[in-house]
């Protein structure tokens, strides 16, 4: 039987590399267990289990190709970052992925392009921003902080920058957890024929 990690404090967020990457797609991918968005793309369970390891290795890998990682230490709680500028993929980008992507989820890829596609097309335009891609606290340290203190650490980075931070998230609970960080729903849409409903929300520099 495995004994309940310690409660503590949240630990100093730090930028994380390659060299965390398998950790950081291990958290997120329980993270993500749950999550609406995910449950929509592959709704059987066990199927999303087993799937959901290598399309984190693989998201990962892309995002600090394009973007930047924050995580503390072992890599409980991660965040994926990229800046604006690198939100929208090029066509021929894209297309030489969907191999990948087609092998990782199989049938299920249709629906992964289906919110890929309408993620894209909510994004804000016309203004330069940090985009909060991924963010996510294995289970068995969720509810103490740590989750708020990667996503504080990555509002820091973007204040330093002068930048807004815009996200987008499927779980209603989030929106408050958001809210109290300082973020404001900017819409909500819902994915065509049946998909999860989000809400886009926008963190603006403190006046």
């Amino acid at each position: 039987m495995t004994e309940p990690a310690p409660r503590r404090s949240p630990p100093l967020i730090g930028e994380a590399g390659a060299a965390q990457g398998a950790a950081m797609a291990v958290s997120l991918a329980r993270a993500f267990a749950d999550d609406p968005a995910m449950r929509w793309i592959m709704p059987d369970a066990a199927e999303r289990h087993r799937r959901l390891p290598p399309l984190f290795r693989t998201l990962v890998a892309d995002e600090l190709a394009s973007g930047w990682a924050l995580a503390s230490p072992k890599c409980e709680a991660v965040t994926l970052w990229r800046g604006s500028e690198k939100v929208h993929e090029s066509p021929w980008r894209m297309i030489a992925g969907l191999p990948t992507f087609l092998r990782i989820l199989g049938r299920n890829v249709l629906r992964g392009m289906a919110v890929g596609n309408a993620i894209e097309a909510h994004h804000p335009k016309g203004l330069q921003y940090h985009y909060l891609h991924f963010a996510g606290v294995d289970p068995a340290f969720q509810g103490r902080g740590w989750g708020g203190a990667a996503i504080r650490a990555g509002q820091d980075r973007a204040r330093a920058a002068g930048l807004p931070v815009y996200l987008e998230t499927a779980t209603p609970e989030n929106v408050g957890l958001y809210q109290a960080l300082g973020f404001r729903v900017t819409g909500e849409w819902t994915v065509p024929r049946g998909g999860p409903h989000f809400w886009s929300m926008l963190w603006e520099q403190p006046a």
